[in-house]
């Protein structure tokens, strides 16, 4: 199992509302899930950044992972998440 922190600053949440409807479909297609996310991040240490929305993801696999983010037949689903605002994944290797 390989883990994604997704962080997403919101400037268009009718984008985001229509992502959220396909999101979860396009991470199962790879083996995905969100096993948290979070509209409230609470910082615990030092002074981060905090996104609106915050999620973490898994994977099977790190090839898994990059296969999701790179389908091709994905592209609609992840310019859905990118026009909604900032969006910046990080994957945890």
């Amino acid at each position: 199992m390989i883990y994604a922190y997704a962080k997403l600053t919101v400037t268009n949440p009718d984008a985001l509302a229509q992502y959220r409807e396909k999101a979860g479909d396009a991470l199962a297609r790879h083996g995905g899930k969100v096993e948290q996310g979070s509209g409230s991040a609470i910082p615990i240490d030092g002074t981060p950044d905090l996104p609106d929305v915050a999620a973490i993801l898994s994977f099977p696999d790190k090839d898994s992972a990059l296969g999701w983010i790179n389908d091709p037949d994905l592209a609609e689903v992840h310019d859905l998440r990118r026009s909604a605002g900032g969006s910046d994944i990080v994957l945890l290797t």
